[in-house]
């Protein structure tokens, strides 16, 4: 997968130590609360059926993220966009939204229904790519327990 802005975007097939250093780098971007992922971590996940993880690079080196999740549930197969992150120094050069076309390709690929994703408010840039995408706002509530 590629696209013509000179980002190239990888679907990972294994873990290695330097994807799990190059995620490890990136996550803080996206969270205050991430933690370093190793690559046992990082391998548990990818195992999982139904995840897919991408990788954009640009001149050879990982500059973003996401992972989708494709999971059959009681109302159809469903996939959720997860953990999209693109470092800072490349934002607003195609990256984020390279990765997103390749999974939504990829939940397309894999029979999804529906592809869903949150974001916060004040991620403004990316809920305006998500938007440019084709995601429409829905008005929902999320809700979140957290289990200590």
């Amino acid at each position: 997968m590629s696209d013509t802005s000179g980002v190239s975007v990888v679907l990972e097939s294994e873990s290695t130590s330097a994807l799990a250093e190059a995620i490890s780098l990136l996550l803080p971007q996206l969270s205050k609360s991430s933690t370093e992922i190793d690559e046992n971590a990082l391998s548990m996940i990818m195992l999982q059926n139904g995840v897919d993880l991408f990788t954009a690079r640009l001149d050879g080196k990982i500059v973003g993220t996401l992972t989708l999740v494709t999971d059959r549930l009681l109302t159809g197969l469903r996939s959720f966009i997860e953990d999209v992150v693109v470092d800072s120094s490349c934002r607003g050069k195609g990256v984020g939204e390279s990765l997103v076309r390749s999974g939504l390709e990829r939940a397309e690929y894999r029979g999804a229904k529906t592809v869903d994703l949150t974001s916060r408010p004040d991620r403004e840039a990316a809920n305006r790519l998500y938007l440019r995408c084709g995601f429409e706002l829905r008005k929902t509530n999320i809700y979140r327990f957290t289990i200590k």
